[in-house]
C-alpha cells in the first residue's frame, strides 16, 4: 500500500468538510466553535482507501483546512506536505476570494496535481460553473486537471470523485524516504495518563518507536513511546503518514508547540534564507513589495516575521521573480528546495511564495559574487542534486561529506553517487568525509608543500615540519580536511614520521657553521657519558640548541626526558649492566643498579623510567624487573 497526503481548499462554505465526511464517514470538523459556527477554523483530518486502475491500493490522509479569508494561516499550515489538492468550488457561488488566494498558495507551494469538486451540483449551473474553473485555471500546471461534479446531499458524483482521486494517485511515485524525516508539527497536547501528544504530516523518511528525535528549532531530544496514525497504534510510520507521536517527556509550551518540527537528526536551524521569491501575475491591483519591508513567512507549520531584502531591486510587483533574503526573527528548519508563502505583516493578503535557494546564508556574504552565483544556479532546478552539490562545493571549495547538504531533500547516497561521478571526471578530490574541488585542493596541497620545503630551507638539520606548525600555518581548515591532507601529501611523495613531515627525499644535515656545536657537544657528553650535564647547560645558544636537536632526531642521543640526555652508545651500555644484572640477580632497586652503573640518582630515575617505556623493563614496587614477555638474551639486544 501507497501512502499519499491530500488537503482540501478552497472558498468558506463551498462544502469541503462535508464532502471529506461523505468521501470518508469522519467529520472532519473536530471543535465545538466549529459545529456551533458551521464554519472550519482549524485543521481537520481523516483518512480514505482507495483502490487505482490497476488494482493498486492508496491510503490518504486527509488535511481538511479552513476556508474562511480569517484563518488563511490555518490554512497554510495544513498544506505544506501534501501530494495532490482537492480544490472545491460550489455550484452555487463558482470561483469566489478565497478560491483564488487558496489556488495561489497551491502554486506558490509547488503543487503539481489537483483535483476539482464541483459541489453542490445537485442546484444545477454545473456547465457554466465549469467553464469559469477552466478559464480561473488556464495557464497553470492545473489547466488540464479533471473537474467532478459532486453532490453531498444527493450522492452524485462521489464515486467518481473517489475514482479520479485514485487515477492522479496511481500517477504519482510514493513519497521518498531519504532518510530525513521531518515532521511540522500541526497539533500539540496532552492525554490524560498518556502524556504530550504531537500530530503532523512525517515527510522525507520513517520514524519507529524507540526512536530518538529533536524538536527544532530548540533542539531538545526526546524518545517516542509511542505511535498512531489515524487512531490505530503502529511500531513504524513511513513519509506519506499522517502521524501522532507520544512524547511523555516533553511539556507542552516550553519544549513544544505547533509549528515546530521533530525530526531525528540534530540539524542547525536556519535564521537567514537565500531564495527566489515569485510574486504571481493573477494579483489584482496589487502594490508592489518593497525591499526593507516585514512580512510573515510560513513554511510548514511555522509561522514567523521575517525583513525580506531584495537582491538587485528595491521592489518587486506581480508577476515578477527576484533573488531575495529573507532575515527571520525566529529560526525555522529549512531545507534547500523547500517552499513557502510570504503574507502581509497584517495578515491580510498573500503576497509571494518562493524557494529556498541556499539555508545556510548570512547577511553579510548576501551580495558576495559566490552567493550570487549560487543561487543563481541553483534557482535553475532546486532540485537537481548534481547541480546542489556542485555549487556546494563550488562555494565552500573543501567540504566535509558528512555535512554536505544536510539540510536538503537529497539523500547521502544521492550526494554520494554526484560525488563518485565528480570524482571520476577529475573535478574533485575524495578522501574519507572530506571533498574538494580539485582546483582548491591542488593550491591547497601546494600551499602545504611549500611550507614544508621552507621549513627544509630554514632548518635542514631538522628531520621535518612539526605537525602542529603546520596546523597553525593552515588553521583555517578543519581537522579532517588537515587529516585527508597529510594523506594526500604522503601518497605524493612526502613521509610522515612520529610529529614530523617532510619530503621524501629530505635527508637532514648540519649545515657547516653548526658542526663545530654538534662536536662540542658529543665532546662534553663523553667526558661524564654516565652522569651528563643538565641539557639546558648543552644549548645555551641557537647553534648548539639546533645541533642538539639534529643529534637526537637522528638517533645518536637519546632523550630521557626535557633535562637529560645521553650519547647511544652509552646508553646501551647502562641498558646492558642493568639487563645483566636482573638477569643474573633478579629484581634490583633503582639504588643498586645506579651503583652497577656508576652514575647519580638525578639520571637513573629518568633512565630507568626510559627502559620502563621501551618495553625492557617494569617497576614492581621499588624493584625492577625484566619484562615477562623478554628473554634476557632479548633483552640484551
Amino acid at each position: 500500500m501507497k501512502h499519499f497526503i491530500l488537503a482540501t481548499a478552497g472558498h468558506v462554505d463551498h462544502g469541503k468538510s462535508a464532502l471529506i465526511k461523505a468521501l470518508t464517514g469522519t467529520d472532519p470538523d473536530r471543535l465545538p466553535e466549529e459545529k456551533a459556527r458551521g464554519i472550519t477554523i482549524d485543521l481537520g483530518f481523516a483518512e480514505l482507501n482507495l483502490t487505482g486502475p490497476e488494482g493498486e491500493t492508496f491510503h490518504i490522509g486527509i488535511v481538511d483546512v479552513p476556508g474562511h479569508e480569517d484563518f488563511v494561516r490555518n490554512m497554510i499550515a495544513g498544506i505544506g506536505s501534501i501530494d495532490i489538492g482537492l480544490l472545491t468550488v460550489a455550484a452555487d457561488d463558482g470561483w469566489m476570494p478565497q478560491t483564488e488566494e487558496h489556488l495561489q498558495i497551491l502554486l506558490y507551494l509547488g503543487l503539481k496535481r489537483i483535483v476539482v469538486a464541483l459541489t453542490k451540483s445537485d442546484l444545477g449551473n454545473t456547465d457554466s460553473v465549469t467553464a469559469q474553473i477552466r478559464e480561473k485555471l488556464a495557464g497553470t500546471p492545473f489547466a488540464n486537471c479533471q473537474i467532478v461534479p459532486t453532490s453531498v446531499r444527493t450522492g452524485e458524483g462521489l464515486e467518481d470523485l473517489k475514482r479520479a482521486l485514485a487515477s492522479e494517485f496511481a500517477a504519482l511515485s510514493p513519497p521518498r524516504d531519504i532518510e530525513k524525516p521531518r515532521l511540522f508539527i500541526d497539533r500539540a497536547f496532552t492525554l490524560r495518563g498518556i502524556g504530550t501528544v504531537v500530530t503532523g504530516t512525517l515527510t522525507g523518511g520513517a520514524l519507529r518507536v524507540g526512536d530518538t528525535i529533536f524538536v527544532q528549532p530548540r533542539g531538545i531530544s526526546a524518545r517516542i513511546r509511542s505511535l498512531q496514525s489515524h487512531g490505530r497504534d503502529v511500531d513504524l510510520v513511513q513519509p506519506g503518514t499522517r502521524t501522532a507521536i507520544n512524547l511523555p517527556d516533553l511539556e507542552i509550551g516550553t519544549d513544544v508547540k505547533r509549528g515546530d518540527v521533530i525530526g531525528a537528526q540534530l540539524l542547525g536551524p536556519s535564521s537567514t534564507l537565500d531564495v527566489l521569491l515569485t510574486r504571481t501575475a493573477r494579483l489584482r491591483r496589487a502594490v508592489p513589495m518593497k525591499s526593507g519591508a516585514s512580512a510573515y513567512v510560513h513554511h510548514g507549520t511555522t509561522r514567523t516575521l521575517a525583513k525580506i531584502i531584495l537582491a538587485e531591486s528595491e521592489s518587486l510587483a506581480a508577476g515578477e521573480s527576484a533573488f531575495a533574503q529573507l532575515r527571520l526573527t525566529a529560526p525555522l528548519l529549512g531545507f534547500l528546495g523547500d517552499r513557502f508563502v510570504v503574507r502581509d505583516a497584517s495578515e491580510q493578503h498573500t503576497l509571494a511564495g518562493g524557494v529556498v535557494l541556499n539555508p545556510d546564508s548570512n547577511p553579510t556574504d548576501f551580495r558576495s559574487p559566490e552567493q550570487r552565483a549560487l543561487v543563481a544556479a541553483r534557482a535553475a532546478n532546486p532540485d537537481d542534486v548534481d547541480l546542489a552539490v556542485w555549487t556546494e562545493i563550488a562555494r565552500a571549495g573543501i567540504v566535509q561529506i558528512s555535512h554536505l547538504l544536510q539540510r536538503s531533500s537529497f539523500s547521502a547516497a544521492e550526494i554520494a553517487t554526484v560525488l563518485q561521478r565528480l570524482w571520476d571526471h577529475g573535478d574533485l578530490f575524495l578522501h574519507g568525509d572530506v571533498a574538494g574541488k580539485a582546483l582548491v585542493w591542488r593550491e591547497l596541497r601546494e600551499r602545504a608543500a611549500n611550507l614544508i620545503d621552507a621549513a627544509h630551507r630554514a632548518n635542514p638539520e631538522r628531520r621535518g615540519l612539526e605537525l602542529t606548525d603546520l596546523r597553525a600555518e593552515l588553521s583555517s581548515i578543519l581537522p579532517a580536511t588537515f587529516d585527508a591532507l597529510m594523506d594526500d601529501l604522503c601518497a605524493n611523495g612526502f613521509v610522515r614520521a612520529g610529529s614530523t613531515i617532510s619530503r621524501g627525499s629530505h635527508r637532514p644535515s648540519l649545515p657547516p657553521e653548526i658542526l663545530p656545536a654538534a662536536e662540542s657537544i658529543r665532546a662534553t657528553l663523553s667526558e661524564k657519558p654516565f652522569d651528563p650535564p643538565n641539557r639546558k647547560d648543552l644549548s645555551q645558544d641557537r647553534h648548539l640548541q639546533q645541533a642538539l636537536r639534529f643529534l637526537i632526531e637522528q638517533g645518536d642521543m637519546v632523550e630521557l626526558n626535557s633535562e637529560i640526555v645521553l650519547l647511544r652508545d652509552a646508553a646501551e651500555q647502562m641498558r646492558s649492566t642493568v639487563v645483566g644484572l636482573i638477569s643474573d640477580h633478579g629484581p634490583a632497586t633503582a639504588s643498586q643498579l645506579r651503583q652497577a652503573i656508576g652514575t647519580s640518582r638525578r639520571v637513573i630515575i629518568p633512565f630507568l623510567e626510559y627502559l620502563d617505556r621501551v618495553g625492557v623493563t617494569q617497576r614492581i614496587g621499588d624493584s625492577r624487573q625484566l619484562r615477562e614477555t623478554k628473554s634476557a638474551t632479548i633483552a640484551r639486544r
